[in-house]
């Protein structure tokens, strides 16, 4: 093999490997082998294979048990060492815990990645019972779950259409309640109301609702949501749990935008030099 084969053999690895530790990352249960080579296109032997390079790396471990495949320990190292950089998940936690308190439901933070949205934070209300339809680490296709409406609702119209499309295989085999027909009605109740709704249609009888975070160039990056049972989330108490969350997202919007602010500009680091003798 010469090097330019040599090269591109190594690229093509690598992006395999990549892609596995994202479907690795997004089984909250840990993912079986097989579900792995189903889900990624890969045979078995190199999905084994890869799986290993990521086990030596600390990226991947193995549960003894159950055989499942999880996030390692250098996963959670490289996520903390990110964290600073892609700040959104510390600027929202407080905003998350006073969501859950407020609504007594289960506030969750997810961020848009390409054609997918993905959970980072779940934050439990203190009602006893609770929904369990997703959890930090989970991915759904943009137009799935409250988040995931939100995200694609707030997309142009044109650049959510070429997302439904991109998706489509992917919808119309693991999430058949999403049909493009129903999908383009809730988008635009979603688009009508400024608020996105799952009406149950991930898991029966678990509601979820929505509201798009914007970043200071306008473009939607993450989304906030609650999640409740269906006869806490009807239509009466929809605007009261959509008020919540626009009020959080306002907050959070405004604290990205002073995220991305040279240090020395931010209102802290103001008041920190106004503090200092001359």
């Amino acid at each position: 093999m010469d090097s330019a084969a040599a090269k591109a053999a190594g690229a093509q690895s690598l992006e395999r490997g990549i892609a596995l530790l994202k479907l690795v990352a997004g089984g909250a249960e840990g993912m079986g082998l097989a579900g792995l080579v189903q889900a990624s296109g890969l045979n078995r032997p190199t999905a084994r294979r890869l799986l290993l390079a990521l086990i030596r790396g600390g990226l991947v471990e193995q549960d003894p048990q159950s055989r499942r495949y999880h996030l390692g320990p250098e996963s959670y190292v490289l996520g903390t060492l990110a964290a600073d950089r892609f700040g959104i998940h510390r600027l929202a936690r407080d905003g998350l815990a006073r969501l859950a308190q407020a609504s007594g439901d289960t506030a969750f933070l997810s961020v848009r990645r390409d054609l997918f949205s993905v959970c980072l934070h779940r934050e439990e209300g203190p009602f006893p019972v609770r929904t369990h339809v997703l959890a930090a680490g989970m991915r759904h296709p943009l137009g799935v779950g409250g988040a995931g409406l939100a995200l694609l609702a707030a997309l142009p119209e044109a650049e959510a259409e070429e997302v439904m499309a991109r998706n489509a295989p992917l919808l119309a085999e693991a999430y058949p309640q999403h049909r493009p027909e129903r999908l383009r009605a809730l988008l635009a109740g979603a688009r009508a109301a400024g608020y996105a709704i799952n009406p149950g249609l991930v898991v029966a009888h678990s509601w979820g609702i929505g509201v798009a975070v914007r970043d200071a160039a306008g473009e939607p990056v993450a989304a906030l949501s609650l999640a409740a049972i269906e006869s806490r989330l009807g239509p009466e108490r929809q605007p009261e749990l959509a008020a919540l969350l626009r009020e959080e997202a306002t907050r959070l919007e405004a604290r990205l935008r002073d995220f991305g602010k040279p240090r020395a500009d931010r209102p802290a680091a103001r008041k920190d030099q106004e503090r200092k003798p001359p």
